[in-house]
């Protein structure tokens, strides 16, 4: 989904950050595979799964804490408030079900 909202470029240093993280779930989304493949206990791989859920669930609560505090916060003192509002009660909605 793209939007023609002003995008807030991220910090090299958040850039980093979240590229470094995603990684990261990368390797243990591999790991789980391999897990899977050599027939590991089931809660073993559960556990990992769980693992990797929360480490990607903190990825994208970063971006949408860069999201709110820059992107929203633009695009309000431009006057578009209302849109960019709905759009970030949306994504809290779709991102709060994961």
């Amino acid at each position: 989904m793209t939007h023609d909202n002003p995008i807030i470029p991220r910090s090299d240093e958040d850039t980093k950050q979240i590229l470094n993280r995603l990684r990261r779930v990368e390797g243990q989304v591999r790991g789980i595979q391999q897990m899977v493949e050599a027939d590991r206990y089931c809660v073993d791989i559960l556990v990992q799964i769980s693992a990797a859920n929360s480490a990607l669930k903190k990825v994208g609560l970063q971006v949408l804490e860069h999201h709110a505090k820059h992107c929203v916060v633009d695009a309000a003192q431009n006057g578009e408030s209302d849109e960019v509002m709905d759009d970030l009660l949306k994504v809290i909605r779709q991102f709060s079900k994961t």
